[in-house]
Formats: C-alpha cells, structure tokens, sequence
C-alpha cells in the first residue's frame, strides 16, 4: 500500500472502520466479552478510540455519542436488547487475557 497516497489511503481506512462498525451491528449476537476474549477489543473498545480521535482534533463529541456512533443505538438500550450474563467461562477467559496485559 506504500504507493497511494494519503488521502487515499485516509479514505480505505475509514470505509473499512464502517464496514467494521456495520459488521458488528449486524452481529448482536456476538457479545463484548466475547471480543475481548477472542481479540483484546470491543465495541467499547472503538467508541473510546472515537472519542479520543475525535478529541485529538477537538471535535466535541461525548462518551455517549461515540458509543451510540458504534452500536448504532444508544448504549443502554443495546445492552437491554442485546447483551446477555457472561457465562463462568467467558468470565474466566476476561480475567485469563487481562492478567496478560490485554
């Protein structure tokens, strides 16, 4: 990818934010944990990126809106809709990744 340029190169990342954004919310079955298990990341994991991009920048934009730019909705009714118990399993696999650092 060394030979396009910036704006280009701006352009492909952000679609494939989008595109990531889009394939999440589609995937309401697929649960926080879950990600953060499996990758060391989440759906709050790219709101909070959101937001500190948008901070760098000085574009205001709350916690809220960032989370609700992610999950499509707000964030407490994502939760209420979608989110479930994380079974002992899922628990002890968070608690596995983030003794590693994760």
């Amino acid at each position: 990818m060394s030979d396009i340029d910036p704006k280009t190169q701006t352009e492909l990342e952000a679609a494939v934010f989008r595109r990531l954004v889009a394939h999440l919310r589609g995937r309401t079955d697929v649960q926080n944990i879950d990600l953060m298990n499996l990758a060391g990341f989440c759906r709050n994991c790219l709101s909070n990126w959101l937001k500190d991009a948008a901070d760098e920048k000085g574009v205001p934009i709350t916690k809220d809106e960032s989370r609700e730019a992610v999950y499509g909705m707000p964030y407490d009714a994502w939760k209420a809709q979608h989110q479930t118990e994380a079974s002992p399993a899922q628990q002890a696999g968070f608690a596995a990744s983030q003794a590693k650092g994760h």
